[in-house]
């Protein structure tokens, strides 16, 4: 064994060579084992160990199962030892071993052998699959509280326990052992208190009256460890601390329950805290880092029982007293517990006082690199916010994340409002667009700030100074809410103008571009400032600007303003309508800055109540360009405005819908609007949800009372070829849904992880004009939408746009019901949306060793589903490969056996979850005949994609 551990990575100093030398030693062991002579226990130890380090060394070992088990039962601890070393690195918890292995283990706990014992324990442990919780999880509480059990058998069994109750907490039946548990803590051994405290840890989390009693017994344990001298647990002290681990789970357990209400006990436990906090301020026993790491570890935690329990005013104080030395120590990391510590340690009353004397010391912090944003934490207590920013000209690095931390703080909007303005007034170099991009969403999807934002930029906007990013903001929010301050003569819309104006020259290219489109917004808010800003325009400065951009917009929006009409001129500049919601840009800022870990420390903690905030997308600093929507199917900028959407033939009304071409997408029709639609199982109308956009009505508010008295027929049924039409767009995204005589329903979609946009297009083939025109959503479906255009004129189209985002699997199809009149006749038509659950695949790339390694790990019978059918269309192999990529997996070359077979695999991705699937298509040519199987890891996505799939061949 010896020769061949030192000559296998001497042969691996080339790779060929190692595959040689193990290749050779395989073939040997495999011969051994199969050879007529049998092995003595002393071989198969030994072979059985080079297998073990082959496998080591990253190579697969398919056989040496069978013999490993059989060293089980051997008397000799060594063979024993190896035998369940294997099975624990290599036994799969599915393989058909696992009840010969069962067998040996029952043997070895029935054998009182503490040796024996603990190695069947390890082997429960390392493996802790639910076939192992299932024959075992009620024989180990036993063996833990039994009274002959052995120290380092109990040591061993609770922590077993303890690992079986956290993969399957169902199979741990609580019973009488519960209560005898808890007196473990009382154990004259150390090992077995310490392994006690952790599962008792774990178990009173989810049954807190089960093992109450425990906290008198962890008091008068922490008591006796805090008090005792390093000389009295030498087995124990960890460089002149007693029982530092023990300490600190005994701490933690402690925080799971309220202060405790008996006097004695509550008394002795504070008499503990003051002692941990009293020799933090003793002299180091050792210069050593493990004793001070030891010595803060306590430290720490106690603080942390003092902070949970917050019923001791002297506690609180003297434990910020002490987080405040270490503010100052030169250990970034004490530096940063101390600060995380401290912003809990603010929201206590008791504290509050003596938190806001730190207050100079974290504010110096911020200069210090490496802990500027654990000092901004401290922002969530809203009375230190303004100290610091006031320090923000000085910690550039700070801001970014200031205004996260703003936002995931914020008490109202109002208030995060006024916060972000005064970063920007401070720390304006500092702040990049991703901060005023995200106040504009904010104030854009709350009706409620609107007119406070308005105000309070207008008055910022009046400081002699004021930085470029604030003028970015002042435009944009002026000009589309300036007409709600502009009843006082102090903010009239001239004033708002010649105050926007002023600001002009001093500005950047991007700067005074977005102030022009301001200024065409108050032309509509504002008519009496048209021949004011019509000059502006008009003057040699803007219209023969040497600069392109502000050249084009000076006449464009000098033309616009001169010859369209007040109605046009209002439907052109509407109101911005209000973002979909998205992940904060600012938050985005930072993970792209700093990799995919950044901000995450920055998630930590409970939000406050209303704290978040919901907004979107950065607003486009100009409002004239408008992007197709077929160029933008993601959202991965604004949504276009409404146009008018120019008729069509009737014979050809969907030519130019799929095109490739960003411009054949036709415009959004008046009155559409974006839909917000989540997908999650649709077996309860409760679980699917809209994002409750703040400016979307739940459609009957939407609709004209007599359009509603047109069509309150009920919807009627699906139609019978409903779900045929609904099989075409399995494997295909762009198409004709549906088609009459009278109406064509044209789908474009483009999914991409858990999120999808679609777009549907009704066109009229008529040459009459449809009337009550409401395509509406079914009652399968929490989803607000608005009514797209109710008149639809001959040979014209129309466009709805519905956002999805899959929050679950789910197996129904949403339906859509369409009503409209034609010629004084009601037509009621309901069909199935082309949206099911592979239009969330997300195609995966796999080896064909990693392919059959995660093919067998889902072998249970619920994960697999298999059917067997016949071709009910020609097999040809191209065309099958195109529906397979269509259905959303990946195919993978030379991983079946089978050439003429298919393997695909993928991920459904949702919001909830992420779900694996593998499948394999084997065509039989001479039968005409498919055999498909799916495996993935839950059982009703693999039956329904079975389904699915099945359908397509």
């Amino acid at each position: 064994m010896s020769t061949f551990v030192l000559a296998a990575p001497i042969a691996g100093k080339s790779k060929e060579a190692e595959i040689k030398r193990i290749n050779k030693e395989l073939a040997n062991i495999r011969s051994k084992f199969k050879g007529d002579k049998a092995l003595d226990g002393y071989s198969k130890k030994k072979y059985v160990c080079k297998l073990l380090f082959i496998f080591l060394l990253g190579h697969d070992i398919d056989f040496g199962h069978m013999e490993a088990v059989n060293l089980l039962s051997s008397n000799k601890y060594t063979e024993k030892q190896i035998g369940y070393l294997f099975i624990s690195v290599l036994v799969n918890s599915n393989s058909e071993l696992i009840r010969l292995i069962n067998n040996a283990i029952k043997n070895d706990l029935a054998s009182r052998n503490p040796t024996f014992m603990c190695l069947a324990l390890h082997c429960i442990a390392n493996v802790g699959s639910r076939e192992m919780a299932e024959a075992f999880a009620s024989e180990i509480p036993r063996i833990l509280v039994a009274g002959d059990t052995m120290d380092s058998v109990k040591q061993s069994a609770a922590l077993c326990l303890l690992r079986l109750y956290k993969t399957s907490p169902d199979l741990v039946p609580m019973g009488e052992w519960t209560s005898r548990v808890v007196h473990l803590l009382n154990d004259q051994h150390m090992g077995v208190v310490t392994a006690a405290v952790s599962l008792i840890t774990c178990l009173c989390k989810k049954n807190p009256d089960d093992f109450k009693t425990c906290v008198s017994l962890a008091v008068s344990r922490l008591s006796r460890i805090v008090s005792s001298a390093s000389t009295d647990l030498q087995d124990y002290t960890y460089y002149f601390v007693p029982a530092p681990w023990l300490s600190v789970k005994l701490l933690r357990l402690l925080q799971c329950y309220p202060p405790p209400e008996d006097a004695a006990v509550k008394g002795r436990l504070v008499e503990c805290l003051e002692t941990v906090l009293n020799k933090a301020q003793e002299p180091p026993k050792s210069k050593k880092v493990q004793h001070s790491n030891a010595k803060n570890a306590i430290l720490f935690e106690a603080i942390s029982l003092i902070i949970h329990y917050d019923s001791e005013p002297n506690l609180l104080v003297r434990a910020c007293n002490q987080l405040g030395q270490f503010l100052q120590h030169r250990e970034t990391n004490l530096r940063y517990l101390a600060l995380e510590s401290m912003c809990t340690l603010a929201s206590s009353e008791f504290s509050h006082e003596a938190v806001k004397t730190h207050i100079e010391t974290v504010i110096n912090a911020l200069k210090v690199r490496g802990v500027g944003v654990k000092c901004s934490l401290l922002i969530q207590n809203h009375k230190t916010k303004s100290s610091l920013l006031q320090h923000l000209d000085s910690a550039s690095n700070a801001s970014l994340s200031v205004a996260i931390l703003a936002e995931k703080y914020a008490v109202d909007y109002s208030w995060y409002v006024d916060t972000i303005l005064n970063l920007i007034r401070i720390a304006g170099d500092y702040v990049s667009e991703e901060v005023w991009y995200r106040v504009i969403q904010i104030v854009i999807n709350r009706d409620d700030v609107q007119g406070y934002a308005a105000k309070t930029v207008f008055e910022a906007l009046q400081a002699p100074a004021c930085h470029e990013n604030m003028v970015k903001v002042g435009g944009y929010i002026l000009g589309e809410f300036g007409n709600l301050i502009a009843g006082d003569p102090r903010s009239s819309p001239l004033v708002q103008f010649n105050l926007l104006h002023s600001k002009f020259h001093l500005c950047s290219v991007a700067t005074r571009a977005l102030l022009l489109s301001t200024y065409i917004k108050f032309i509509n808010l504002f008519p009496e400032t048209k021949a004011t800003i019509q000059e502006v325009l008009r003057s040699d400065s803007q219209i023969r600007n040497a600069d392109v951009e502000l050249q084009q917009r000076a006449v464009e929006y000098l033309k616009l303003s001169s010859i369209a009409s007040t109605d046009v001129l209002a439907t052109v500049l509407e109101e911005m309508p209000p973002f979909p919601e998205r992940e904060s840009s600012i938050l985005a800022k930072l993970k792209k800055k700093k990799g995919p870990g950044a901000g995450s420390e920055l998630d930590d903690g409970k939000k406050e109540p209303g704290a978040e905030i919901n907004g979107g997308m950065e607003p486009s600093a100009s409002t004239a360009s408008t992007p197709s929507p077929s160029a933008d199917l993601l959202g991965l900028r604004a949504a276009p405005p409404a146009s008018l959407a120019a008729p069509t033939s009737a014979g050809n009304l969907l030519v130019d819908v799929f095109s490739d071409s960003p411009a054949a997408a036709p415009g959004l029709a008046p009155g559409t609007d974006e839909n917000f639609l989540s997908l999650a199982p649709c077996d309860s109308s409760s679980l699917l949800s809209s994002l409750h956009h703040p400016l979307l009505l739940p459609l009957p508010a939407m609709l004209s009372a007599g359009a509603a008295a047109s069509v309150c027929e009920d919807p009627a049924l699906p139609l019978s070829e409903a779900d045929e039409l609904l099989n075409k767009f399995v494997c295909k995204n762009n198409g004709v849904l549906f088609e009459n005589q009278l109406l064509q329903i044209g789908v474009k979609s483009e999914f991409r992880q858990n999120l999808g946009r679609m777009y549907l297009f009704y066109g009229n083939k008529t040459s009459v004009q449809f009337q009550s025109f409401t395509p509406t959503r079914l009652p399968q479906l929490n989803i607000q939408t608005k009514a797209v255009d109710p008149l639809v004129e001959g040979g014209a189209q129309v466009q709805q746009v519905l956002n999805i985002e899959c929050l679950s699997d789910f197996t129904l199809a949403p339906l859509i019901n369409i009503k409209f009149r034609y010629g004084g006749t009601l037509q009621n038509i309901t069909l199935k949306l082309p949206i099911t659950l592979n239009k969330f695949f997300q195609a995966t790339e796999m080896q064909s060793q990693d392919f059959f390694q995660r093919w067998k790990q889902l072998s249970l019978p619920q994960q697999e589903s298999q059917k067997i059918f016949k071709a009910n269309h020609p097999m040809d192999p191209e065309v099958t490969k195109a529906k397979l990529l269509g259905f959303g997996s990946a195919l993978l070359d030379k991983v079946d056996p089978n050439p003429d077979n298919f393997v695909g695999a993928g991920i459904i991705q949702t919001k909830s979850l992420q779900v694996g699937c593998l499948l394999r298509l084997e065509p039989n040519a001479q039968a005409q005949m498919y055999r498909l199987t799916l495996r993935t890891s839950k059982e009703a996505v693999s039956r329904h994609l079975c389904e699915l799939l099945s359908e397509q061949f």
